[in-house]
């Protein structure tokens, strides 16, 4: 497992934040346009970053991951793809339950890869809705802190 060290975002890391989700979105998420890509990717400089509590994973001096909160909610947890099923994520995510507690997250039915490794952590489903930029279903997950996890 490559070692991690998390620490509070800084604008210096907007490039590495941006590869990261956008690497491991276009991964998870074939299903999305390159043009919704596009818009997310502008939308998560400007809005998402400004507006959220979030925290990178840097190896080695390099930014490979993210997490951001908005109250308890995982608003985007992202890794670079060769950086995955490493534990890096779990630390992300690990940071967060240490600040917060209970947590909750919403995840398309279709990505398998957050799927997966949010069933691991101890998240589960609450609710699905239909998200109607992308035609998908959406799943909300919830993380309750008492729980047993496995």
């Amino acid at each position: 497992m490559a070692s991690a060290i998390i620490r509070k975002y800084n604008e210096t890391d907007l490039d590495a934040v941006l590869n990261s989700w956008e690497s491991a979105t276009r991964l998870a998420h074939e299903f999305m346009t390159d043009e919704f890509i596009a818009q997310e990717r502008k939308n998560v400089a400007e809005i998402y970053l400004p507006n959220t509590d979030t925290w990178v994973a840097e190896i080695d001096g390099e930014v490979k991951g993210f997490i951001s909160l908005i109250g308890n909610e995982v608003g985007a947890i992202f890794l670079k793809p060769d950086y995955h099923g490493q534990g890096i994520g779990k630390v992300l995510m690990d940071k967060a339950q240490e600040l917060l507690e209970n947590l909750e997250v919403e995840v398309f039915r279709q990505n398998t890869i957050g799927r997966n490794f949010y069933s691991k952590y101890g998240f589960e489903q609450v609710k699905e809705t239909f998200h109607k930029p992308t035609g998908q279903q959406l799943l909300r997950l919830k993380f309750t802190a008492n729980k047993q996890r496995n």
